[in-house]
């Protein structure tokens, strides 16, 4: 049996417990992660400063006729599940920022955004926080790709205003670049990108939340197309896609989906490892 329940503030929190058969046991608020919505401000202050604190992000936005408009938050949420479980209690978990930059998808029905100089300040104060607090590896991790360019200049800005400090690690990474190829663990995946509402996304939600899936035989396949790579073309979603989803949905399936997360959820704890090895002063990481 397959159950899921999720709890949301309206601000900027979110709880994401999910279970699914005996894959799928245990809670993000497990006895052994580090929530920084479990904490006292006491407990954080005595926390190491070079503990790792992991800013989730993602949206909340279109994902075509055949999947909800909470698929990123979802997702992220279950790998930062995952990974939180796997890193017990070695690096601090901020609670998942639901809101993300979506503007491009504004034309679609639903879809809540942050403008993008208005989501650089959000992400900028969220770093400048718990460099105040005396932090000093921050990592943002995002599951939206209209978060790259202000998370990327979030953590450029923030590390140029504390330029004289050689201490500092600031992160933005985005949990599909962090190097694992679904592809190559699955012969069965067609897909070697994220695309939106695509056989990825769609099957990691089948995953979790199958029942919020609508019916795939009325999707067709939404070719990711070229736009002038490689140079960087200002778009917006629905010059690219009728539906709003671009991929081939009907090629997803619940065990792709798991693929995907263990892949996902590999790379980022992966990633995280790196963060704590890392001497505190070195270019190499």
């Amino acid at each position: 049996m397959f159950c899921i329940s999720v709890e949301i503030t309206f601000l900027v929190s979110l709880r994401f417990a999910a279970c699914a058969g005996d894959q799928l046991q245990g809670s993000l608020f497990s006895d052994v992660t580090m929530n920084l919505t479990d904490l006292n401000w006491s407990a954080v202050k005595s926390l190491s400063k070079d503990t790792p604190v992991v800013f989730p992000v993602a949206a909340l936005e279109q994902h075509g006729r055949h999947m909800p408009l909470f698929t990123d938050s979802m997702l992220l949420g279950e790998i930062i599940r995952r990974v939180s479980e796997r890193m017990n209690d070695r690096a601090l978990f901020a609670p998942l920022l639901w809101l993300g930059n979506s503007d491009h998808h504004l034309d679609f029905a639903g879809t809540l955004s942050a403008a993008p100089r208005v989501y650089l300040d959000l992400l900028s104060g969220f770093l400048e926080n718990f460099i105040q607090h005396g932090f000093r590896r921050l990592v943002i991790l995002n599951g939206h790709g209209g978060n790259d360019v202000p998370g990327k200049q979030a953590v450029f800005e923030i590390r140029q205003k504390h330029r004289q400090r050689n201490d500092l690690l600031l992160l933005f990474a985005t949990y599909w670049h962090l190097g694992g190829k679904p592809d190559e663990v699955d012969a069965n995946i067609q897909q070697q990108q994220m695309g939106h509402a695509c056989e990825w996304e769609t099957s990691m939600v089948l995953r979790i939340a199958p029942h919020l899936v609508g019916d795939l035989k009325q999707a067709q396949a939404v070719p990711f197309g070229n736009a002038f790579s490689p140079a960087t073309r200002g778009w917006i979603t629905r010059e690219r896609t009728e539906p709003g989803h671009i991929g081939d949905p009907t090629q997803a399936t619940a065990q792709k989906g798991e693929t995907l997360f263990q892949v996902f959820t590999h790379d980022a704890v992966a990633f995280l490892e790196r963060v704590i090895a890392w001497d505190g002063k070195s270019w190499e990481g």
